[in-house]
């Protein structure tokens, strides 16, 4: 009897940090529709044309100081949680992993799986908090492929899973490594998307519309906003940290018609408070990347201290920690 495969699918990496492997990536990156949600000619402009040809250059060089003598650490850390994942469920299990963008590719890894003949596929994508350009992306581009095949496996799709108390435990877990109370405040940050991603849940209205701030609830469990601030309350629930002692901001916008607030104005207005040190979770990615080790442990770092404070901590993310792979398991299993 064929086995359950797990795919684990993660949003990817360029190959190498040369600039030409960056620019492969990045437009493969941006070229998606689910990430720029624009008209066709005007994306193709805009990516190929203006956004690839500046960007990659300066990418390349920040992904040459995220880059250790293995490889890059979101595919380190992805090959690492597929082995000890593998090791948790057993012989009963195969377990793969694929990237959105780049190596090793849902293509090439779906293809593999085929020739196995499984009974039955479960896709994991390695994104907590549900939303288009990412988890939906991951999905659309897996079921792109299997709809291909002469003979269909049954499928099952996890599609978020921000509130699993072993996501939490694992976060807590991390966040436990530094004690809070020795910081003037902390920050929860969360990767940002346009305002229009998260209006386009709602099939009336808009997400201001609704309160995303303060409750997760059957019109709203999709919107990326409120699982992000539902996140944080379990997490800060179970550390303890009051309401006035930390805020829920967004990194990494394109431009002011993102989600507010924003991560780095939050960190200046801090320091010009008076702030000499921040805690920082992300708990949007599972594994550590250029939007955590770099923008927040450095960049973050050079605004905090141009603006008067001392020292920014990024608290890891769960990378290939031993609860995250309890979680995983967890997850698996009930599906």
């Amino acid at each position: 009897m064929g086995k359950i495969t797990v795919l684990l699918v993660n949003l990817g990496t360029p190959d190498d940090p040369s600039v030409s492997k960056v620019r492969s990536y990045l437009s493969q990156f941006l070229n998606d529709p689910r990430v720029i949600d624009i008209p066709w000619l005007l994306r193709k402009l805009l990516v190929n044309a203006i956004i690839v040809p500046f960007r990659a250059p300066k990418s390349a060089k920040i992904y040459k100081e995220l880059w250790t003598p293995e490889g890059s650490p979101i595919l380190i850390y992805g090959e690492s949680v597929k082995k000890l994942l593998q090791e948790k469920l057993g012989n009963d299990y195969t377990v793969e992993l694929a990237m959105r963008y780049k190596n090793p590719s849902i293509p090439s890894v779906l293809e593999r799986i085929r020739k196995t003949n499984p009974k039955k596929i479960i896709v994991l994508p390695l994104f907590p908090h549900y939303a288009s350009a990412s988890t939906g992306s991951a999905l659309e581009a897996v079921m792109n492929e299997i709809r291909k095949w002469w003979v269909i496996p049954e499928l099952s799709i996890i599609s978020q899973y921000w509130d699993h108390p072993g996501f939490i435990k694992a976060f807590i877990e991390r966040g436990q490594k530094y004690d809070w109370r020795d910081y003037d405040h902390v920050i929860f940050s969360y990767h940002g998307l346009p305002e229009r991603h998260v209006d386009k849940v709602y099939d009336d209205g808009l997400c201001k519309d609704r309160d995303c701030l303060h409750e997760v609830n059957d019109e709203n469990h999709f919107c990326y906003k409120a699982t992000c601030y539902g996140t944080t309350r379990l997490l800060v629930d179970g550390l303890g940290i009051p309401e006035e002692n930390y805020t829920v901001s967004f990194q990494s916008r394109l431009d002011k018609n993102w989600i507010e607030p924003f991560s780095d104005k939050v960190v200046e207005e801090k320091a010009k408070e008076g702030a000499k040190k921040l805690l920082i979770f992300s708990p949007a990615f599972v594994a550590d990347c250029l939007e955590t080790t770099i923008e927040i442990g450095e960049e973050y770092q050079e605004i905090f201290e141009e603006h008067g404070g001392e020292k920014v901590q990024l608290v890891e993310s769960l990378n290939d920690h031993p609860l995250w792979i309890d979680a995983l398991e967890d997850l698996v299993k009930t599906h």
